[in-house]
């Protein structure tokens, strides 16, 4: 039996992971089967298991990827371009779509739950670290503390995947990210 590289089995764990995006974009988590995801990625189940253990990892993966790059981007340009990203790219976020499958779950499983927040983690250090820097820096209000900015933008946030998720327009979100950054800024 050949050998499979380290770059090979790269490569197949991240065509699952665009196939499986995908799925779950269109059929949403639950209707996401593992027959739609084989048809999806191109792959087998067992393919799919071996990188994932199941389906609920093969979506926590997509989260996970998601979180590390929407902290990635905090951390360099703030939440509001997280946002605005959002706006911009919503063909790249489509999946969130399966939102609203992640808030019944996270409402009614708590092992998703403690698995979700682990990998929600990513996101929230970067928001954390960002405005303390910001803070620090003198370009944030001081008359509010930064964990009440944190939580402000955090609202929005669920708020903008919420209305993406759901197809609402997001005409007119980008003046309102406008206020909202400079609501927040020193003056």
């Amino acid at each position: 039996m050949p050998k499979v590289s380290v770059e090979d089995l790269a490569q197949r764990r991240q065509d699952i992971l665009e196939g499986a995006r995908r799925c779950f974009t269109e059929f949403g988590y639950g209707g996401a089967t593992v027959a739609r995801l084989e048809a999806a990625t191109g792959k087998s189940r067992g393919a799919i298991f071996h990188h994932f253990g199941s389906k609920e990892g093969l979506f926590l993966a997509l989260a996970e990827e998601d979180s590390r790059q929407m902290a990635e981007l905090t951390e360099e340009s703030g939440l509001v371009e997280v946002m605005r990203d959002l706006i911009a790219n919503p063909d790249q976020h489509a999946w969130l779509g399966t939102r609203l499958e992640v808030v019944r779950r996270l409402r009614t499983d708590a092992e998703f739950r403690q698995q979700w927040f682990q990998h929600q983690e990513h996101l929230d250090h970067a928001v954390r670290e960002r405005l303390s820097a910001s803070a620090e820096a003198g370009a944030l209000r001081s008359d509010i503390p930064p964990e009440s900015l944190r939580l402000l933008l955090e609202l929005l946030l669920d708020g903008l995947i919420t209305r993406i998720a759901t197809g609402q327009p997001t005409d007119g979100v980008s003046d309102v990210l406008d206020r909202v950054e400079a609501s927040v800024r020193s003056r």
